[in-house]
């Protein structure tokens, strides 16, 4: 029997440490930001130079950050940003198709911010936040 728990043990643990996390984007030489800065930001709120760029509705990575972050689901979102839309308070940021577009968009775009899961992660953007 301890055997058996033993092996289920090490299974979830090997399943928790192969998932990676989400993480938000920057140029090489972007600074650091704060949850409560980056949730403001994907949301239209306050004023900032940086230009976010998100990931298409349904895209996993794109659930957890806003999980993590703004703390909204796809539909919540959906009905924030046709709100802010409709009342001429703002509009979505622009999107991107994948992780390889993010990256690209954003070592591209002076300062411009994104996520992707970390997996993805390379040395053409430096991560900026682990939510």
């Amino acid at each position: 029997m301890k055997k058996l728990l033993s092996i289920v043990a090490l299974s979830l643990c090997s399943m928790v440490s192969a998932q990676a996390a989400v993480v938000l984007i920057g140029a090489p030489g972007a600074s650091d930001i704060s949850a409560s800065d980056a949730k403001k930001l994907f949301l239209g709120k306050g004023s900032s130079s940086s230009v976010p760029f998100e990931l298409g509705e349904g895209n996993a990575t794109r659930s957890e950050f806003h999980d993590k972050v703004t703390r909204k689901s796809d539909a919540q979102l959906k009905a924030y940003w046709s709100k802010q839309v409709f009342t001429g308070k703002g509009n979505p940021p622009a999107t991107v198709s994948s992780a390889a577009a993010m990256k690209s968009t954003v070592a591209s775009t002076p300062n411009a911010v994104g996520y992707i899961d970390e997996a993805d992660l390379d040395d053409t953007v430096k991560v900026i936040l682990k939510p």
